[in-house]
């Protein structure tokens, strides 16, 4: 598929995408906030720049598009330009990567995919507060 944008026209497309305080991730901190929890945002000292970090219990969490972050990416891939699969592969292959090294500096990390959110998020919402709730009685 050929990019239908000049250079300038896709410069100006891409600036304007959000790389953080997305809908997704206020809606999250939102509730989270209005429940009484206390986090960190977009920590910039720690690997990924987690979206929200509760820093006591040592949990990390990313609130990922299902885009950019390519949720099911083997079953739409191939629709896409060689360049953005390449791009949304390099996107893969870097949170798998920040994934790891968080763990291995002992962080618990989760993931809440945009469509989860915006399906169900009391019970994204919940998954936090079990996980908090876990990390509490170690």
């Amino acid at each position: 598929m050929a990019d239908n944008m000049t250079p300038e026209q896709r410069r100006m497309t891409m600036s304007r995408i959000r790389g953080r305080d997305t809908k997704v991730e206020l809606v999250v901190r939102k509730e989270l906030h209005r429940r009484g929890y206390r986090f960190r945002v977009n920590a910039t000292g720690l690997t990924g720049k987690p979206d929200i970090v509760f820093t006591r219990f040592r949990l990390a969490i990313f609130i990922d598009g299902d885009f950019w972050h390519g949720w099911k990416f083997d079953q739409w891939s191939l629709k896409l330009a060689p360049y953005w699969r390449e791009k949304i592969g390099g996107n893969i292959t870097r949170d798998l990567r920040h994934r790891a090294l968080l763990r291995r500096e002992g962080w618990t990390v989760m993931r809440l995919w945009e469509h989860d959110v915006n399906k169900n998020l009391e019970r994204c919402i919940r998954r936090i507060e079990a996980k908090l709730d876990q990390l509490r009685k170690v």
